[in-house]
C-alpha cells in the first residue's frame, strides 16, 4: 500500500529528497514551516513527517516542537516526528500533544521507511523509554511534568535567582517555593535532584523558545 506523505522540515535537502528515497511513500507536498502546511489547506493525507526544530534565521517566528505538533494534529493530520532530538521528556511531551510516532534522523533509510509506514497504518512508534514517560503524562493529563508554580520556580532558579529573590517576585514564602521545588524533582525522577536547575529545564525542553515552551502556540 502506498502512503501519501507530506514533509515539514527547514532543511531544503531533506524536504525535497527524503520521500524520493523511501519506497512506498508518495510525495504530496513539502514545506519549511507548519504555517505553510496549514495555509495550503491540503486534504488530510496519510502522514505528515515533521522535524521538531524549525526556527532559523530565515524563519525566526515559526512554530516548532510541541506547538507545531499540536497545530498539525488539531488540523486532522497524522504526525510522525523525524528529528535529531533525543531528550525523552521532550519527545514524550510531543506524543502527548498528538504525534503518533518518532523516527531518528540517524536511522537507516530502510528503518525510517518502515517506521513511517507503520505510523500511517495506525501504529504508535516510539522507544520504550519514551512510551514510559508518555504513560506518566497521560495519567496526569498534561503536556508537562510540572505545574505552573513549579515552572516559575524552575525558570527563576535556572536563571540564578535565589529563593529570597523569587519570594519577593512571586509573593510567596521561601518555604512554599522550596516545597514546589521538592515536588517537582520528585515528579520528574529522583536522579534529577542533584543536577542543576538549568540542566533540568533543558531536559524538560522548558527554556524560553525551546520545544516544550508552553507559552508558544
Amino acid at each position: 500500500m502506498t502512503v501519501r506523505a507530506v514533509v515539514v522540515d527547514d532543511s531544503t535537502v531533506i524536504r525535497n529528497s527524503l520521500l524520493d528515497l523511501l519506497p512506498g511513500l508518495e510525495p504530496v507536498g513539502s514545506f519549511a514551516a507548519v504555517e505553510e502546511l496549514l495555509a495550503a489547506r491540503l486534504p488530510q493525507h496519510d502522514l505528515v513527517i515533521l522535524d521538531l526544530h524549525l526556527v532559523n534565521a530565515g524563519q525566526p517566528e515559526v512554530r516548532q516542537g510541541v506547538a507545531a505538533v499540536r497545530a498539525i494534529a488539531r488540523a486532522g493530520y497524522r504526525v510522525c516526528l523525524y528529528t535529531q532530538e533525543e531528550r525523552p521528556f521532550v519527545l514524550a511531551s510531543c506524543l502527548m500533544a498528538g504525534a503518533r510516532g518518532m523516527v531518528s534522523k540517524a536511522s537507516t533509510l530502510e528503518a525510517a521507511g518502515q517506521a513511517f509506514r507503520d505510523v500511517a497504518a495506525g501504529e504508535l512508534v516510539a522507544p520504550p523509554r519514551v512510551l514510559g514517560l508518555l504513560d506518566v503524562l497521560s495519567r496526569r493529563r498534561s503536556l508537562s511534568f510540572i505545574g505552573p508554580r513549579q515552572r516559575e520556580v524552575l525558570v527563576g532558579r535556572a536563571r540564578g535567582l535565589t529563593y529570597a529573590q523569587l519570594s519577593r517576585k512571586l509573593f510567596l514564602s521561601e518555604s512554599t517555593l522550596r516545597g514546589y521545588w521538592r515536588e517537582m524533582t520528585t515528579q520528574i525522577c529522583s536522579y534529577l535532584e542533584e543536577t542543576s536547575p538549568a540542566d533540568i529545564e533543558r531536559a524538560l525542553g522548558l527554556a524560553p523558545g525551546d520545544l516544550v515552551d508552553l507559552d508558544v502556540d
